[in-house]
């Protein structure tokens, strides 16, 4: 079996500068996978669209709340990754209030189209997103891969359950290791 890995891609990010004055503290900073991936093992999950109905009222907030539960099954990190700028992640992880999962803004949605989860969303107006789907990496290597079921361009519904925290941290507690 051939070990899947995410691919090598570099994120612009937007951070807090306390040097910068004014009402925009920030900074553009590049980050690769190699910063957010190597050495150590994370649940990465992706959905839509920052400020959608799901995304913003079960999947963030639930993987925000059990994180300490993610923590005590090895997990060092959370991410959720969207086809979203880095103004519109952060504006949404303070809109969310986020401690605890880290947001990596895709915005040209590279890293989607690599791991081959880019999709149509004309049909609800948003153009090319990630499919939902998440998953468990360590080091750079995918452990288990949790994706919706019925992957399609312009989708008329928005499966969720198999991406769920609640799921992946069930599979994480049995050690089942899905295909990747």
């Amino acid at each position: 079996m051939t070990v899947r890995k995410v691919p090598n891609v570099t994120f612009r990010t937007r951070v807090r500068d306390e040097s910068i004055e004014g009402p925009n503290p920030f900074r553009w900073e590049e980050k690769t996978t190699a910063d957010f991936f190597g050495g150590k093992r994370v649940v990465l999950f992706s959905l839509p669209g920052a400020f959608t109905p799901t995304c913003s009222t079960y999947q963030l907030p639930d993987f925000e709340k059990l994180f300490p539960e993610f923590q005590a099954e090895g997990i060092d990190e959370i991410y959720c990754i969207s086809v979203n700028d880095a103004f519109v992640m952060n504006a949404w992880g303070k809109a969310q209030g986020l401690k605890n999962v880290k947001l990596i803004p895709d915005g040209s949605g590279e890293f989607t189209r690599k791991m081959g989860m880019l999709v149509a969303k004309d049909n609800l107006g948003f153009g090319m997103r990630s499919w939902r789907y998440a998953a468990v990496v360590n080091d750079g290597k995918i452990e288990m891969w949790f994706e919706e079921e019925g992957f399609s361009d312009n989708c008329e519904t928005d499966p969720y359950g198999v991406s769920s925290p609640q799921n992946v941290l069930e599979a994480l507690k049995k050690g089942e290791a899905q295909a990747a």
